[in-house]
């Protein structure tokens, strides 16, 4: 089950279940679509994998047990573990590899 982070861990810009701008690695390492394309370069500073965009859980209960009312979003904050200038140096060493070949 995704945890459905609530914030960008780059730029603390908050992203909500429903958040069309929240992308997730594997690890589910959460960052808006904006960080991802400016700062990272679809590189996660974390794993080195590419980003998708992260799926959005249904508010209603469209079969018993599912949705937002019975799988909330997460509400603890994530922080990247590096700095900016770390973060954009692991970056530009592998962006243009492909995450298929990462």
């Amino acid at each position: 089950m995704l945890e459905l982070r609530p914030n960008c861990e780059l730029c603390d810009k908050d992203l909500p279940p429903d958040s069309t701008e929240a992308c997730i690695c594997t690890y589910e390492c959460t960052f808006c679509a904006d960080c991802v394309k400016t700062v990272l370069q679809n590189v996660c500073p974390n794993c080195g994998g590419g980003f998708v965009p992260r799926p959005i859980r249904p508010k209603t209960e469209h079969r018993p047990g599912a949705g937002l009312l019975h799988d909330p979003a997460s509400t603890k904050r994530v922080h990247a573990k590096y700095n900016k200038e770390e973060i954009i140096i692991f970056s530009n060493k592998i962006k243009n590899i492909k995450p298929e070949k990462r």
